[in-house]
């Protein structure tokens, strides 16, 4: 990565239109488990049940919205268990946080990490979310909610959504927040939470409506995986379907458990990805710069209406480079950051060294990684 991936990013202005660049904490850090939804829908209670029961700094659990920050939680000895402001926990360099710090004071005063001591945590980090309000009561969160969702997105080894059996109502921000899970739908889990409060018939009926809701906000054949229970460590208080809920329960337990398992096979999976989005953010850029003229005069009318066409030229740029369109990233947010840049100009003509190297990486790279990876015991150096 920070040989042949890295130069290419840094060169392209990768992370003014996608993410900022990985550190090598991102690639040693533990498995992470994200945790979304509405409010009072059960995510601080199913992460104090994944605790085994304990209580973590600052939790509050009510009816009423209460969690409006960002939890980071890891393992720690029972001695050095302690909180640690956002802040603080984006400038350590053996943390994978550091690429928050440009989201501003606004978010990190609102994000916090959590040392604890517990078996779970020796092998998976837990970040719960702020609870997403719905109609009226959605505000203004005073920083870039959604950049924040997607940074997170990229980096979770498993994204868990949790609906409550009484309340399958979208509200914009979550429809928004499951959008920006599209690209790491192989991650996402649906968990429909407090399902032992209705009887058959009314579980039937809810269980279809939230596969309905999802349908219109995902827009794909496949639906996530919705695991079905009341998770929380209170006993079951309709004993109709306790086998159909223990089993549900069980399943997620073991798709947890595989997480550190299967993490080298996902890191080296998400730098794939990520290796495609910067050669083809790449190669986009180079072809927008190309169509300017060399003089200022009349530069910056002709960068207006390729941004205003930029349909056109995602197609265009894609038969030039011969690149896969379902590589290209979605048009308006690209636009956006266009938008920002005053002057293409300004970015790095295109190294062609840069592009022969990124295609040694898809060539010889990878695949001598997923060797390694396959061998009992295989530890790949991705650094």
């Amino acid at each position: 990565y920070k040989k042949k991936i890295l130069p290419l990013e840094l060169a392209s202005k990768y992370s003014h239109f996608h993410s900022s660049p990985l550190s090598p904490a991102d690639f040693e850090a533990k498995p992470l488990i994200l945790f979304l939804g509405g409010y009072s829908v059960g995510k601080t209670s199913f992460i104090q049940f994944l605790l085994g029961g304990r209580d973590f700094p600052g939790i509050r659990i009510g009816p009423e919205p209460t969690t409006d920050r960002f939890t980071a939680i890891y393992h720690a000895p029972p001695a050095a268990e302690r909180v640690t402001p956002g802040a603080a926990l984006a400038s350590q360099s053996d943390r994978p946080f550091r690429g928050l710090s440009p989201f501003g004071n606004n978010f990190l005063s609102r994000f916090e990490g959590v040392e604890l001591s517990s078996p779970i945590l020796r092998n998976v980090t837990i970040v719960d979310t702020p609870g997403i309000l719905s109609g009226d009561k959605q505000t203004s969160r005073g920083y870039d909610y959604q950049g924040v969702m997607r940074w997170f997105a990229e980096r979770a080894d498993l994204i868990v959504v949790m609906f409550d059996a009484h309340k399958l109502d979208i509200s914009d921000e979550l429809k928004a927040a499951i959008e920006l899970m599209k690209p790491h739908q192989d991650k996402l889990r649906v968990l429909l939470n407090k399902a032992d409060m209705v009887d058959t018939r009314q579980l039937v009926r809810v269980y279809g409506a939230l596969m309905w809701s999802l349908g219109k906000v995902m827009l794909t054949p496949e639906v996530a995986r919705v695991y079905i229970g009341s998770f929380w460590d209170q006993p079951l208080q309709n004993r109709e379907q306790e086998a159909l809920l223990t089993s549900e329960m069980e399943d997620l337990f073991k798709d947890i458990e595989q997480l550190p398992q299967n993490a080298v096979m996902r890191r080296i999976n998400e730098l794939v990805k990520r290796a495609r989005s910067v050669k083809v953010h790449a190669y986009m850029v180079h072809y927008l710069r190309k169509q300017l003229p060399y003089t200022a005069w009349g530069r910056k009318d002709k960068q207006k209406r390729l941004i205003d066409r930029l349909e056109r030229e995602f197609v265009m740029c894609a038969r030039r480079y011969e690149l896969p369109r379902g590589d290209f990233p979605p048009i308006e947010p690209f636009r956006q950051a266009l938008l920002e840049i005053k002057d293409l100009m300004e970015v790095s003509k295109l190294d062609k060294r840069m592009i022969r190297e990124m295609d040694k990486v898809f060539s010889e790279d990878i695949p001598a990684l997923l060797l390694k990876a396959r061998l009992p015991g295989g530890d790949p150096q991705m650094q």
